[in-house]
């Protein structure tokens, strides 16, 4: 008997797994998007909060999907996890959203008060949440990848 059995459990749980993956792999993609966007490749955007599509958005979405498939849609799991989904995604697209819209007029603000002072200048971040079109992205994402897992791939290697 393993005296931690909980970390095999972990290990196995491709839900968990696949999640983290497809979010990693939504965040991937956002110096490409940007490209798309304004013709600049930005490797900074590998780290970065905000930009397209919603990496937050993609990971609950694809945690509900993938928990609804495997525990049934029915399940008070599955009920946890579109609750978490809708909760992350409201949070991505309206507050954090609405946070970095203040941040970017404080800023304005405090750069014409400091104009010609010797005080060091402030600069919160901006960018920190998404917009809808990219939460709502970041959820096609999760969900379009986590149905490409469950249904296709993993029955692949499940024979």
């Amino acid at each position: 008997m393993q005296p931690f059995p909980f970390i095999t459990q972990a290990a196995h749980n491709d839900i968990l797994w696949i999640t983290f993956l497809i979010g990693a792999l939504a965040q991937a993609t956002k110096p490409f998007t940007y490209l798309l966007r304004t013709g600049e490749l930005d490797w900074g955007y590998l780290g970065q909060m905000g930009g397209m599509p919603s990496s937050h958005s993609a990971m609950v979405s694809a945690l509900a999907i993938g928990v609804g498939i495997e525990e049934g849609f029915d399940s008070a799991a599955c009920a946890v996890a579109v609750l978490l989904a809708v909760i992350v995604v409201y949070d991505a697209a309206g507050i954090r959203q609405q946070a970095g819209t203040h941040a970017y007029v404080i800023n304005r603000i405090i750069a014409v008060l400091l104009k010609g002072h010797p005080i060091q200048n402030v600069h919160l971040e901006e960018v920190l949440g998404h917009s809808r079109t990219e939460a709502t992205v970041g959820v096609l994402f999760g969900i379009g990848l986590m149905f490409l897992w469950e249904l296709v791939v993993q029955p692949l290697f499940v024979r």
